[in-house]
């Protein structure tokens, strides 16, 4: 077709030179999307769709009998409702992230300042601080068990060297205020016994493990302070506690937000180091929701009902990033 018989056709403003170079390039960007959506699609999207369409399947098999078929409805979610053990574990993953989030942030924004300083072996420092964090999950939490074995644990072994007690470590089920509380012969309520001292373990190693990845962020982060703030504010007579509050932690304030939220999320789908650590247990002293869906899953073979805790999980996490960004984001610094 010539162009007169297009001009004839098409209306005028399709046949501008700029809107057509516009949809070639248009064009190009999605083919070159294609790859990677295509990706998306197998890798991402159809197994989401797919695990809701389980979640819905009160009677999900790997394989059907003959003549066997799903029932749907939502029978797994009111299950997990009405059960304690859902509630229970949800408990369980908010007082570990509400626990771990604000030591790992605390200890990782001071040494991020420390190191930030004009020090001799900075580089060392930062190497070791981040070693924890690259090294594989499952053989760190195997030998941080061990360290807490009550009977050929290296920490038992150096508090009785030191003539103080020993504990079960990952064993023990009991709060530490109750323990506490026990230690001096006093008692407390339940709801006042706290986190069992296998959650505190388990802190203690995922602290262990992500702070030297939160110190590198925080690192960055400096750098991005000008220098010029800093040299004002001495001249005006400002000393170094002054100056961490003011210039220091506001401008620092993207990298803590972002922390922040990449933490929590982190700390609510934590799973590996707590399985290979505990399995769970003792009880259900350190099943997080997490841990729940796999024992669901493959213990049980409850496939239905540990994808009905998984959507649930995910709604939780979302709700959870939705407030923070609602309630933290207007308090962050960009400038």
């Amino acid at each position: 077709m010539t162009s007169q018989a297009l001009a004839d056709v098409l209306p005028s403003r399709w046949l501008n030179p700029r809107l057509w170079r516009k949809v070639q390039e248009a064009t190009l960007g999605y083919f070159f999307l294609l790859p990677a959506f295509g990706v998306l699609a197998v890798f991402e999207f159809y197994p989401v769709f797919f695990g809701l369409s389980i979640s819905l399947c009160t009677n999900y098999k790997i394989r059907f009998a003959e003549g066997d078929g799903c029932v749907w409805g939502l029978a797994n979610y009111l299950r997990a409702f009405n059960h304690s053990e859902m509630w229970r574990s949800l408990l369980i993953t908010a007082s570990y992230s509400a626990i771990s989030v604000p030591i790992q942030l605390g200890i990782s924004l001071v040494l991020a300042y420390l190191l930030f300083q004009h020090i001799r072996g900075k580089s060392i420092y930062r190497v070791l601080f981040f070693m924890p964090y690259i090294t594989a999950t499952v053989a760190s939490a195997a030998v941080w068990a061990f360290l807490y074995s009550p009977d050929k644990g290296l920490i038992n072994a150096a508090l009785d060297k030191l003539g103080l007690p020993t504990y079960k470590w990952l064993g023990e089920s009991r709060g530490i205020f109750l323990m506490l509380a026990q230690s001096v012969g006093a008692t407390v309520p339940d709801w006042l016994a706290g986190p069992s001292l296998a959650l505190i373990s388990i802190i203690i190693y995922t602290t262990w493990v992500f702070v030297g990845y939160d110190t590198m962020i925080f690192l960055a982060g400096l750098g991005n302070i000008p220098h010029e703030l800093y040299e004002a504010a001495k001249i005006d007579g400002a000393n170094g506690w002054q100056l961490f509050r003011r210039i220091t932690i506001p401008l620092l304030s993207p990298t803590t937000f972002f922390l922040l939220i990449y933490t929590v999320i982190g700390t609510f789908k934590a799973f590996n180091h707590i399985y290979v650590m505990t399995l769970g247990g003792p009880g259900d002293a350190t099943t997080t929701a997490s841990v729940l869906i796999f024992q669901q899953m493959y213990q049980y073979n409850r496939y239905g009902y540990s994808a009905a805790l998984s959507f649930i999980l995910f709604s939780v996490i979302l709700v959870v990033t939705i407030v923070q960004n609602r309630v933290a984001s207007s308090r962050v610094v960009y400038s």
